[in-house]
């Protein structure tokens, strides 16, 4: 285990001086709250802002640390014109009633482009095949959920026929992680959770990822290649939407994982159908479509925001002060 990377969650003295209200709350109080308010640092004046909005102030009931994050629960509604606020104050929110509990074993499931690493593979993959343009207009209209992603993934391959198969090796060296990767599987592997990729992408790329990071599988596309050359055509079946879904629902099976304790993460319309049968779903810094459909949208914050949801399952943080 990477012990290095994993984000703590802690109490912390500055925060009690900062929201001292929360001294005084009841255990009642802290169990019955179920809106979470997170960033990088969450001050008074972004309090008095949010509280401007609404008909009353929020009620904090309880605040921790996750690694550099500010966490703090909310017992009173957080109306949709504090959300919108709390949007604006460039900090993150979700309801958290009946997540996952990160203290018993879970599975997440990543998507891998756009949410695991930086960049869609196929894109860069096209620039130096000198079809960039062409194929990142097809991509974010797949992304979108305006275009079948099947058929999609094909017309973008086919594109690539005849380039070398180095250009492939040119993207592998330069992947740009996800800021917080990292930190998120070795603090879900800290806490016993298995994780995976189940990807629209391309095996050359997953698979180097579940090697780098241990991960339990790395589900993707394989590119054919003949003589070093991409014939522009993908070999078996395509990782669509579908295929994601029983991906997450065989490693629940696979490792007797309840499915209210399993994640789905992602950022594209062909993410939506496994964020709907996980037991929580997260879109991350997603296309609108996704945003308005998931349970929770991560907007601002980087990776380590899946933590900052999943550690208010944790009973001894809404009761340790």
């Amino acid at each position: 285990m990477d012990v290095a990377n994993v984000l703590k969650i802690n109490k912390h003295p500055t925060l009690f001086k900062r929201f001292p209200e929360i001294l005084s709350v009841t255990n009642t109080s802290k169990r019955q709250a179920n809106w979470l308010v997170y960033g990088k640092q969450i001050t008074t004046d972004n309090i008095e802002a949010i509280n401007d909005v609404g008909l009353s102030a929020i009620d904090i009931v309880a605040a921790w640390k996750v690694g550099a994050y500010d966490a703090i629960l909310i017992a009173s509604e957080l109306t949709l014109e504090q959300q919108q606020k709390v949007i604006e104050q460039q900090l993150d929110f979700a309801y958290v009633s009946d997540i996952p509990d990160l203290s018993m074993p879970g599975v997440v499931v990543l998507d891998m482009d756009s949410t695991a690493i930086e960049i869609e593979c196929i894109d860069e993959i096209a620039k130096l095949a000198g079809v960039g343009k062409e194929v990142a207009a097809v991509t974010e209209r797949a992304m979108s959920g305006e275009l079948d992603f099947e058929q999609s993934l094909r017309q973008r391959v086919a594109t690539l026929a005849g380039a070398d198969e180095a250009i492939l090796a040119q993207v592998r060296e330069q992947l740009p992680l996800m800021t917080e990767l990292p930190q998120l599987i070795a603090t879900l592997h800290h806490y016993g959770w298995q994780v995976a990729i189940a990807s629209g992408g391309f095996t050359y790329f997953s698979d180097h990822l579940q090697q780098q990071f241990n991960l339990v599988s790395a589900t993707s596309n394989t590119l054919e290649i003949i003589d070093g050359k991409l014939t522009g055509r993908v070999i078996g079946k395509v990782v669509d939407a579908k295929a994601k879904a029983e991906i997450l629902l065989a490693l629940a099976e696979e490792f007797d994982i309840e499915p209210h304790n399993t994640v789905a993460v992602g950022d594209g319309a062909n993410d939506l159908l496994m964020m709907e049968i996980a037991g929580l779903g997260i879109a991350y810094h997603a296309k609108p479509l996704v945003e308005q459909q998931a349970n929770v949208a991560i907007r601002h914050a980087d990776l380590g925001a899946v933590i900052c949801i999943l550690s208010a399952s944790l009973a001894e943080q809404r009761l340790a002060w």
